[in-house]
């Protein structure tokens, strides 16, 4: 029997309906057997994404009016494509000969420009700006990984950590913050916003133990996950003064912020049991695509309102879908109240016709 639903979940369920839009297939063309997965997408229609072979080998490509560009691989098996401007500039890192690491920008007109380390052997190239200033992590030279911002320049910055030993950066906006996560003195992953003017800050928890950034806008809203006293992974939003549990508008399971876009929209990804669904919040709307509905993998959302990442079907297929699409709405207030008890009211009869059809399992859907 799948497991049932959580009551706040059912809700949501019941006010999508069939009316929801399906994801679109980028269209992506891979030998028989590989994966695609899109990670990012600018106004244009270019996409940065990724391609993975049978074998686990990936590369980095570069899609754009149904052409693929590999980005290249250095002579190593592996690369990969994290994100993308409107400039067309993808970063990302790719694999060595030697197994090390390097962060990379690529443009298809100047091809790739390998990003250093901060005295290590490794890095890694996570985000950028429209600019073309890129962030990542890399090793210093005592082992760690520092996250760090390159403007081009030719030498990293080290962003400095939390007071522990670690930091990774993801995400920067055009004013050059900064977000990720680092550890504390007692080894414990926060959130971090990075400005120029003050330096790493904490950005806290939801009572829980652990938190991480994964992007930030332009007006400075970061979103994320943070554990909760309970040690549920809820998504969150930062305003710079407090952390707002997202999560809490879907239940009481684990949900990841993934990305927001200038709008203020958010997505993410939501856990219950075995299911791996994808929301948005909106509009002052949470919409929740249960999983075959929505996108498995949710990795973006750009300035276009679309959401970029992929389906899953017997492999990841990269694929989009607008924001937009209808699938389950909860909009809070007495309206939830009211959607509770018919809920309840519904629970009732099912347990009704269970006790007459004797033998007979209603199942629930998990």
């Amino acid at each position: 029997m799948r497991p049932a639903l959580p009551a706040c979940l059912a809700v949501l369920i019941l006010l999508g309906g069939e009316a929801s839009a399906r994801p679109h297939p980028l269209g992506i063309a891979a030998p028989p057997g590989e994966s695609t997965i899109a990670y990012d997408m600018n106004a244009a229609g270019q996409v940065a994404a990724v391609l993975e072979d049978g074998d686990g080998n990936t590369r980095g490509v570069l899609f754009e009016k149904g052409k693929v560009t590999d980005l290249g691989s250095r002579g190593g098996k592996h690369s990969d494509a994290r994100g993308i401007n409107d400039r067309g500039q993808v970063i990302g890192s790719v694999r060595n000969k030697n197994g090390t690491w390097n962060a990379f920008m690529f443009h298809r007109d100047s091809g790739m420009r390998v990003i250093g380390t901060l005295g290590g052997p490794s890095s890694y190239g996570m985000g950028l700006n429209q600019d073309g200033v890129a962030v990542g992590f890399a090793d210093i030279p005592g082992g760690d990984w520092h996250a760090f911002i390159d403007d081009g320049g030719g030498t990293l910055q080290d962003l400095g950590t939390l007071g522990g030993k670690i930091s990774y950066a993801s995400g920067i906006n055009k004013h050059r913050h900064v977000v990720g996560t680092a550890a504390n003195e007692q080894g414990l992953r926060h959130a971090f916003l990075y400005t120029p003017a003050r330096g790493m800050v904490d950005l806290g928890t939801l009572g829980g133990r652990q938190s991480s950034a994964m992007a930030i806008n332009d007006a400075g809203m970061v979103v994320g996950a943070s554990e909760t006293r309970e040690r549920r992974w809820r998504a969150f939003t930062h305003d710079g003064k407090r952390m707002v549990d997202l999560g809490a508008l879907i239940g009481n399971y684990n949900s990841f912020a993934t990305d927001i876009n200038n709008a203020g929209h958010v997505v993410g990804t939501v856990l219950v049991g075995a299911e791996r669904m994808s929301f948005v919040w909106r509009d002052n709307k949470m919409t929740v695509h249960r999983g075959g509905q929505g996108l498995h993998l949710t990795n973006a959302i750009n300035d276009r309102e679309l959401v970029i990442g992929a389906t899953y079907d017997h492999g990841m297929t990269a694929a989009t879908m607008a924001s937009s699409a209808a699938a389950v709405i909860t909009r809070g207030g007495s309206e939830l109240l009211t959607l509770i008890a018919a809920v309840l009211t519904m629970a009732g009869l099912g347990v009704l016709f269970k006790l007459r059809s004797r033998g007979i399992e209603i199942d629930g859907h998990g």
